[in-house]
């Protein structure tokens, strides 16, 4: 048996299952950070919602101001020597850069049928910005293909070591994760 990875980076497409990815690993013993949480303490500190739309936006102004792995090196500083952790939410191939120089890391994308993830992003109840399917394509679409300082969610993807496809039950999902840790 190989050695479970000390880092888990997590991407994916919006409603695919990072969320419950975490949860997974969580539950056997890593720490989990998420980089949309330094987005969200930065719009926390500027007083705005954390939409979806305000999250792209802050990210991409945090990625300008302050290099494009910023949202990535922020929370590796989080992160103590040695420590366990599953870090959610890269879609940018600079992060995943910065992440690749720790001993120990591993990038998995989580994908599934878009109509599945729209139905599974209404059920959260979340501000996702998306009233109807083809809003949420159209949202989408803004984050595959972003430069190099916005998301690129579809070059992440494409740098990811493995792809899981969360489109059965929970309890398949997590017989593809137990293969990672």
């Amino acid at each position: 048996m190989t050695k479970p990875p000390r880092l888990i980076g997590l991407t994916g497409t919006n409603g695919a299952g990072k969320g419950e990815a975490a949860a997974y690993f969580r539950a056997r013993g890593y720490a989990c950070h998420s980089l949309s949480d330094v987005i969200r303490e930065d719009l926390a500190a500027r007083g705005l919602p954390a939409s979806r739309d305000n999250l792209i936006r802050a990210g991409n102004e945090l990625r300008r101001r302050f290099g494009p792995d910023v949202l990535a090196r922020r929370t590796m500083a989080k992160i103590g020597p040695g420590e366990r952790a599953v870090i959610d939410s890269i879609r940018n191939l600079a992060e995943i850069e910065t992440l690749r120089r720790e001993a120990g890391f591993v990038l998995l994308a989580i994908d599934a049928p878009i109509e599945l993830r729209f139905a599974r992003a209404a059920l959260r109840g979340r501000d996702e910005s998306a009233a109807d399917l083809e809003a949420f394509r159209r949202k989408e679409a803004l984050e595959r293909a972003g430069g190099a300082e916005a998301q690129q969610l579809e070059a992440a993807m494409a740098a990811a070591d493995r792809l899981i496809v969360n489109d059965g039950s929970l309890e398949e999902f997590q017989r593809r994760l137990e293969e990672v840790a």
